[in-house]
C-alpha cells in the first residue's frame, strides 16, 4: 500500500467515526420526539485494492482500504408496527365510546329528586291523591303543577340527549377533516420518500413522520398498510378500498340525510357512496350518533308518546266538574292534518301513504279466554315482516305477549275496556318513520272478526301503510294519526287545562249525563296506568321501562370501560416492545459516543503516524 493510500484509509475512518458520533447525537437530540426511531450507522469494510482477476499484483492476499459508511438505517420492527396499527383503531373506538357513554349516563343519572322517573312517580301520586279527594281544587292544583314539572324534566332530558348528539355530529365533522388532512400529508410524504430513495439514500426522518401519521390515522379509522420495497409502493386501505396509494389519496365528504334527522352521512368524495368503518374513533362516533343516542331518544319518545296517548285516552272519555268531556289532558301534535292519515311520502303531489299510530279493535276480549282459532299474523318489523302464529288453545293474553316478543315494530295490549290495541313503535330503520303501523295481516280470524280490527282475513284484507286510505280495511276500529317526530321535545299540557283546573276530570259521565261529585274512577284509571301492562316499547309497564333503560345504559358504560382498559393494556405492551427496539436509550447512545470517540482519536493518531512516516521519507533521508 502506498503511503498516500494509508492517509486515505485514515480519512475514511475519521469520516465514518465522525458520522457515527453525529448520528448518536441526532438520536439523543430526538430522545423526546414522538414517533422518532433511533438510527444506526452501518459500517462496511471498503473494497480491497486487489480483486481476484488475472491483472492483480502478486501480493500476499488482498490489501484492505479501511472502512466506509454502508447506510444509515432505522431500528424498526415492521411486524410490531403492523400489530400496533391493528390494535390502535380499537383503542380509538373504545376511548371515544367510553367518553360519550359517560355523558349519556349523566343524563340518566341526574339527582334522584329531579329525574324523569321521580317526577313521573310524583305525577301518578298526584292522581292517586285526586282519586281520594275528587272534589278538591287543591288536589287538582297539585296535578297541574306536577304535570308541568314532569313536562319540563322530559324536555330537559330530550334536550340533553339531542345536545350530546349534536356534539357527536360536530366531532364527526372534525374527525373527517382530520382524516382527509392526514391522508393528504401521508401522500406528500410518500412522494418525497420516493424521490430520496431514488437518489440511493434512506429518508429515515421522513419515514418516521409517515409512520407517526399512519398510526394517528389508525386511531381514527380502521386501516391496513401494504408496503412493497421493490417499487417503493405504500398503500393504505380502509373497508377494502384504497385511501392512500403513493402520492395520491382519496377523501371523505358529507351527504345530507333527511331520514336521519337531517344529520349528514359520511361518503366517499369521488363516488358519493356511503363510507363504512368497522373501528376507530370515526366508527364509534357514527355508531353513537346513529345508533346509541338515537336509540336513547327513541326510548324517551316511546315512553312520552305512550304516556301522552294513554292519559289522553282516559281523560278524553271522562267528565270534568264543570261538565265538560272530550278534553285531551296533553296537547297532541299530529304529523299531518289529514284525519285518515293520508300523506304524500314521495313528494309527487299525490297522497300515497297512511300514517296511523294506534288501532283499537271494536270487540271486548277476555284475556284468560282461549281463542279457539288458528292462523298467522304478519306484522312489520325493522327488517321486513315477521310472522306470529296462534293456536286454538292460546289465551288472548298469550297471543298479546307473543306479538310483543316477536321482534315486530307493533306493540299490543288490552286497554281498560279490554279491547285489543295495536300501536306503531319507533323504527329501527332510519328510512321508516316512527310511530307508524306499516303492516297488519291475519291469515285467520283473530284480527278479522274476533277482536274487530280488520274487515277481512288474508292478504286482500291486510292493512298496509304503502297506500292512501289504508284505514278502509278496518272493521270500524278506532284509530289515531301518527304524531310529529320526537314527542319528548314537544309534549305539553293542554292549555285549556293549564288555564282552568276545573277542566281536570276525575270521574265519568253518569246515566243523567253528568259526573257525580265524588266519582273518582277516571283519576284511579290514570293512576293505575303506572303499573298496567301497556307495552312501553319492549317494556310491559312504565316502571319496567325506567328500570330497563337505566340498566341498559349502565351495562353499555361498563362494557366501554372494561374494553377500554383492555385495549390500553394491549397497546401499552406493544408500545413498550417497540420502544425496546426503536426507542432512544440515552445511556446506550452516550456509551456509543465514547466508543466512536476512541475510534476517531485512534484514526487521527493513525493519520499522524503516516504523516510522520512520509515526512521522514521525503525530508529526512537526505537523498
Amino acid at each position: 500500500m502506498a503511503a498516500f493510500d494509508a492517509i486515505e484509509l485514515g480519512k475514511r475512518s475519521l469520516f465514518a467515526h465522525q458520522q457515527s458520533i453525529q448520528t448518536a447525537g441526532h438520536n439523543i437530540s430526538n430522545s423526546s420526539t414522538k414517533g422518532y426511531t433511533r438510527q444506526r450507522v452501518n459500517l462496511d469494510a471498503f473494497e480491497p485494492i486487489y480483486r481476484p482477476d488475472l491483472s492483480r499484483a502478486e501480493t500476499p492476499g488482498q490489501i484492505g482500504q479501511g472502512v466506509t459508511i454502508g447506510s444509515i438505517t432505522r431500528l424498526r420492527d415492521e411486524l410490531l408496527d403492523t400489530r400496533i396499527i391493528g390494535t390502535t383503531d380499537d383503542l380509538g373506538y373504545w376511548e371515544t365510546r367510553n367518553s360519550y357513554i359517560a355523558l349519556l349516563e349523566q343524563v340518566h343519572n341526574e339527582p334522584e329528586d329531579i329525574s324523569v322517573r321521580s317526577r313521573m312517580d310524583q305525577f301518578w301520586e298526584a292522581w292517586q291523591e285526586l282519586s281520594l279527594y275528587p272534589e278538591s281544587d287543591a288536589a287538582r292544583q297539585v296535578v297541574r303543577t306536577r304535570t308541568e314539572t314532569l313536562t319540563d324534566v322530559i324536555h330537559h332530558q330530550f334536550k340533553g340527549l339531542q345536545g350530546i348528539r349534536d356534539m357527536v355530529h360536530g366531532d364527526i365533522e372534525a374527525t373527517v377533516k382530520q382524516v382527509n388532512d392526514i391522508t393528504g400529508r401521508i401522500a406528500k410524504l410518500n412522494e418525497e420518500i420516493v424521490k430520496v430513495k431514488a437518489m440511493g439514500d434512506n429518508p429515515n426522518d421522513l419515514m418516521d413522520k409517515r409512520d407517526l401519521l399512519t398510526e394517528k390515522l389508525s386511531s381514527l379509522i380502521d386501516i391496513s398498510v401494504d408496503k412493497r420495497d421493490e417499487d417503493e409502493t405504500y398503500v393504505i386501505h380502509t373497508a377494502g378500498l384504497e385511501i392512500v396509494q403513493g402520492r395520491t389519496h382519496r377523501t371523505f365528504d358529507f351527504k345530507a340525510s333527511l331520514e336521519n334527522d337531517k344529520y349528514a352521512d359520511v361518503v366517499w368524495s369521488d363516488s358519493g357512496n356511503l363510507a363504512h368503518f368497522e373501528s376507530g374513533k370515526l366508527a364509534a362516533l357514527i355508531e353513537l350518533r346513529d345508533v346509541d343516542i338515537r336509540d336513547e331518544i327513541r326510548k324517551l319518545d316511546t315512553m312520552t308518546m305512550n304516556f301522552v296517548d294513554l292519559v289522553n285516552d282516559v281523560h278524553r272519555n271522562a267528565m270534568s266538574p264543570n261538565g265538560k268531556t272530550g278534553i285531551d289532558f296533553f296537547k297532541e301534535q299530529y304529523f299531518i292534518n289529514n284525519t285518515l292519515g293520508n300523506f304524500d311520502r314521495n313528494g309527487d303531489g299525490e297522497e300515497d301513504s297512511s300514517y296511523i299510530f294506534r288501532i283499537t279493535g271494536t270487540n271486548t276480549l277476555d284475556p284468560r279466554e282461549q281463542i279457539g282459532l288458528e292462523g298467522t299474523l304478519t306484522l312489520s318489523s325493522g327488517d321486513g315482516l315477521v310472522q306470529v302464529p296462534y293456536y286454538s288453545t292460546d289465551m288472548v293474553s298469550d297471543l298479546v305477549e307473543r306479538i310483543n316478543r316477536s321482534g315486530s315494530e307493533v306493540a299490543a295490549y288490552l286497554d281498560q275496556n279490554n279491547k285489543l290495541v295495536l300501536k306503531g313503535m319507533t323504527s329501527l330503520d332510519k328510512e321508516n318513520p316512527d310511530f307508524v303501523i306499516r303492516h297488519i295481516e291475519d291469515s285467520g280470524r283473530f284480527l278479522a272478526g274476533y277482536s274487530g280490527v280488520l274487515s277481512q282475513a288474508g292478504p286482500e284484507g291486510a292493512y298496509d301503510w304503502g297506500r292512501a286510505n289504508a284505514v278502509d280495511v278496518l272493521a270500524g276500529a278506532q284509530y289515531a294519526v301518527s304524531p310529529i317526530a320526537h314527542p319528548s321535545g314537544w309534549m305539553e299540557m293542554n292549555p285549556v287545562i293549564k288555564s282552568d283546573i276545573q277542566n281536570i276530570a276525575s270521574g265519568y259521565k253518569g246515566p243523567e249525563g253528568v259526573a257525580y261529585p265524588g266519582d273518582n274512577r277516571a283519576a284511579l284509571a290514570i293512576a293505575a296506568i303506572r303499573n298496567t301492562p301497556v307495552m312501553v316499547g319492549r317494556s310491559a309497564t312504565f316502571d319496567d321501562f325506567f328500570a330497563d333503560t337505566v340498566t341498559e345504559i349502565g351495562l353499555k358504560g361498563e362494557q366501554a370501560e372494561m374494553s377500554l382498559n383492555t385495549q390500553i393494556a394491549i397497546v401499552k405492551e406493544l408500545h413498550d416492545m417497540r420502544d425496546s427496539v426503536s426507542g432512544v436509550n440515552i445511556d446506550e447512545e452516550l456509551s456509543d459516543i465514547i466508543k466512536f470517540q476512541h475510534g476517531y482519536n485512534a484514526s487521527a493518531r493513525f493519520v499522524s503516524v503516516i504523516n510522520e512516516m512520509i515526512d521522514t521519507v521525503i525530508n529526512r533521508l537526505g537523498v
